[in-house]
């Protein structure tokens, strides 16, 4: 991909007329991919808007995401909404791919580099920018917990509340899980809540 001078306003559009590059101009607006070190996304949005402020870039950059997600973490019998990375280490970047604009990106505090092949930056599809911003929508978090398949758990809650038992299956969709406790010396596959169980 060409990289053209800073100043002009839209990539040339290989064999178009001046008039048909004018039409094309409005799909030059994409989102890109910036890599950064895990933890600093925060850190990058921040210092990539105040650039944008003081450079006058708002024309060319139009929007810095974090992808986030929000998830119930269920932790000593506790509920709690923390919101995680969705892809720890990069932020997304609409913006308007000029030499003037990656000079911007690029040399933000924080940005080690776009993602893309060899040095030319790559542009994310319409449908992956659409899942990603749909998988931030989703209006029901996602319940993490921190129990497996196989492992022992203890009962916290209800008339099971102190046995012990070992995790059968979990139900992320109804958040219950399936536990297989010992019970007049037979195994009994008991129904719970998230919140009803530990780590033992």
């Amino acid at each position: 991909m060409p990289v053209q001078a800073a100043g002009d306003d839209a990539l040339p559009v290989p064999g178009a007329s001046k008039d048909e590059q004018a039409v094309e101009e409005g799909t030059d607006r994409a989102w890109y991919v910036i890599h950064c070190y895990s933890g600093y996304e925060n850190k990058v949005r921040h210092n990539l808007e105040q650039r944008i402020e003081t450079m006058n870039m708002k024309d060319m950059i139009f929007d810095v995401v974090i992808p986030t997600q929000e998830e119930i973490e269920v932790k000593d019998g506790k509920r709690r909404v923390v919101e995680r990375h969705v892809f720890p280490g990069y932020v997304l970047v609409n913006m308007i791919m000029t030499e003037e604009s990656w000079y911007v990106v690029r040399n933000t505090p924080g940005v080690t580099g776009f993602v893309g092949m060899g040095t030319a930056p790559t542009a994310l599809r319409p449908e992956e920018v659409n899942q990603i911003l749909k998988r931030m929508e989703a209006e029901a978090p996602v319940v993490k917990v921190t129990f497996k398949v196989g492992e022992r758990v203890r009962i916290i809650d209800g008339p099971f509340n102190d046995f012990r038992g070992t995790v059968s299956e979990i139900d992320m969709g109804r958040t219950k899980v399936r536990v297989m406790v010992n019970f007049f010396g037979r195994e009994t596959p008991v129904e719970l809540d998230f919140l009803q169980v530990e780590k033992a």
